[in-house]
């Protein structure tokens, strides 16, 4: 008995996503269309990631948790909009988020 609670508890471990797996999108139309056909919220993460002090404690404190994971996809669907300032970007992804801005 005392090795099938083992075996249980590792398969669990193995099963829980980690923060790495998480899946964030950058186009919101396409992730407003998916959370529609999966009955999710979106979540929108607008982020300096290169710049921004309090994003980079957001996503170390609580995007990079295995508990916001867990409950991200099984609720969420992910969109990261990134504003930095020295990363490079498409254009075709600064005006998208240019748009966005404006929301």
């Amino acid at each position: 008995m005392k090795k099938i609670v083992i075996a249980l508890l590792v398969c669990f471990a193995l099963l829980r996503v980690s923060a790495a797996d998480l899946n964030w999108l950058t186009d919101l139309p396409k992730a407003q269309a998916q959370a529609k056909i999966e009955n999710k919220l979106v979540l929108l993460d607008f982020t300096g990631s290169d710049w921004c002090g309090w994003c980079k404690k957001l996503d170390a404190e609580t995007f990079s948790k295995s508990e916001f994971a867990d409950y991200a996809v099984k609720n969420l669907v992910l969109v990261q909009l990134d504003y930095p300032n020295k990363k490079p970007q498409s254009d075709d992804l600064k005006k998208a988020n240019a748009a966005l801005q404006k929301i």
